[in-house]
């Protein structure tokens, strides 16, 4: 009996560890620029996004910086959607001056575009409701 035990613990123990193994934090960032909205504007205001999501627990840790905007109300990751197109919003963002931090925990589905590329940032003011600056997010390139 004691075998069988030992023999079940090292089973559960490797099912652990191919688990884990497979779990990753992959990194994401998008520019944001008036250049990327839809349409286009000519603001002087830009911004950084930078995010980190856990595969395995689907938590999505994220920080979006700007400057340069005038009566800025509110931000949230859109989606899905391709660069240029325009999608619903996927994520609320709890606005404030930036640096803005967060985190969630993604569905499956929202997990799925932000992989594909489907998700973009958006920051709104006053002036411009729909979006002053925008940027779509993509995979950070490994160093």
């Amino acid at each position: 009996m004691r075998k069988l035990t030992i023999v079940a613990t090292a089973a559960l123990a490797m099912v652990f560890a191919v688990s884990s193994a497979q779990a990753e934090v992959v990194k994401y960032w998008a520019k944001l620029d008036g250049k990327s909205e839809s349409p286009a504007n000519e603001s002087k205001g830009t911004g950084k996004a930078t995010l980190k999501f856990d595969t395995a627990s689907k938590k999505l840790t994220y920080t979006v910086a700007y400057k340069d905007l005038t009566d800025a109300v509110a931000a949230h990751f859109h989606g899905p959607a391709d660069a240029g197109a325009n999608g619903g919003v996927e994520l609320p963002i709890t606005f404030g001056p930036s640096p803005i931090k967060g985190e969630a925990t993604l569905t499956d589905a929202q997990a799925t575009d932000l992989a594909a590329g489907k998700w973009y940032v958006n920051i709104h003011t006053k002036g411009t409701p729909a979006g002053e600056i925008r940027g779509q997010v993509e995979a950070a390139k490994k160093k």
